[in-house]
């Protein structure tokens, strides 16, 4: 085997392993893959020797492109089992739509450090959240109206679409910190991944169009030997998650999520100060 297969055959093991462990992180906690899915493969672009603001962009439209396919399956399950408030997305899917635009526009125009910078200190964030905040915490007795609404809406699709990942890591705590129950609060968090992936792939792919700097079949800023690798995985290991979720006591899972998100951000602040 040439030193060109044996590095591709690689690449596609750890895609593979990447993919099933995010679904499965997906399934168990709601909080999409993208969160596992950008941090690695941006390190993996990095050791294929792919220039670090490439293998930021690229991660970032890679993982926005894969939610796609894992948000229509599970925003389906979840339909099923009446966990959609669609009355909130009317409401809200605008303002998250503006949000992810902008933040699609930003992705081309940006340096790759700046994307490294939101995913480490959003990530930093999640983890001291999801590891020390007790789970009666609650802010408000239902989430804002008006223009605060509009805002956080908005907020939320833009910080998710410049880190790559769906609505639930940004969605979900902020419903449940408004007294929305946590089972509404993911199944509404699937929907809103879709709102966000779609527009945030084609901003993806417009912002890389043309760049001869990235690695071969890529369009634009999504990687698509990447794509093909990951989303079916992650739509293959997402149901298993569900199912665990019954198993594992959750607060377990949660610290165990900080822990991995905590050592991420870590790692990511360390290349912004190298």
């Amino acid at each position: 085997m040439t030193p060109e297969l044996t590095q591709l055959a690689i690449m596609a093991a750890v895609l593979l392993g990447v993919g099933l462990f995010g679904g499965l992180l997906a399934g168990l906690l709601g909080v999409g893959g993208g969160i596992v899915i950008v941090p690695v493969l941006y390190h993996l672009l990095d050791l294929l020797d792919i220039d670090s603001d490439v293998a930021m962009q690229l991660a970032v439209g890679t993982s926005l492109a894969t939610i796609i396919p894992t948000s229509i399956v599970s925003m389906r399950a979840h339909l099923r089992k009446d966990a959609v408030d669609v009355t909130l997305l009317k409401s809200w899917g605008p303002a998250i739509a503006v949000g992810v635009v902008i933040g699609a526009v930003l992705i081309g125009l940006v340096e790759g450090e700046v994307l490294i910078a939101v995913f480490a200190v959003t990530a930093a964030a999640v983890a001291l959240h999801m590891a020390f905040s007790p789970a009666s915490l609650r802010l408000s007795d239902h989430l804002p109206t008006g223009i605060p609404r509009f805002g956080i809406g908005m907020l939320i699709g833009l910080i998710s679409t410049m880190m790559g990942i769906g609505g639930g890591t940004l969605t979900v705590p902020t419903l449940v910190l408004c007294s929305y129950p946590i089972r509404r609060a993911v199944g509404t968090a699937s929907a809103i991944g879709l709102i966000i992936a779609f527009p945030g792939t084609i901003g993806a792919i417009i912002g890389g169009w043309g760049s001869d700097e990235l690695p071969p079949f890529s369009l634009g800023n999504v990687n698509l030997v990447a794509l093909a690798i990951l989303a079916p995985a992650t739509m293959l290991a997402a149901p298993w998650g569900a199912r665990l979720a019954h198993s594992i006591p959750a607060l377990t899972l949660k610290r165990v999520f900080a822990l991995f998100l905590g050592i991420t951000s870590a790692r990511m602040f360390f290349d912004l100060l190298t």
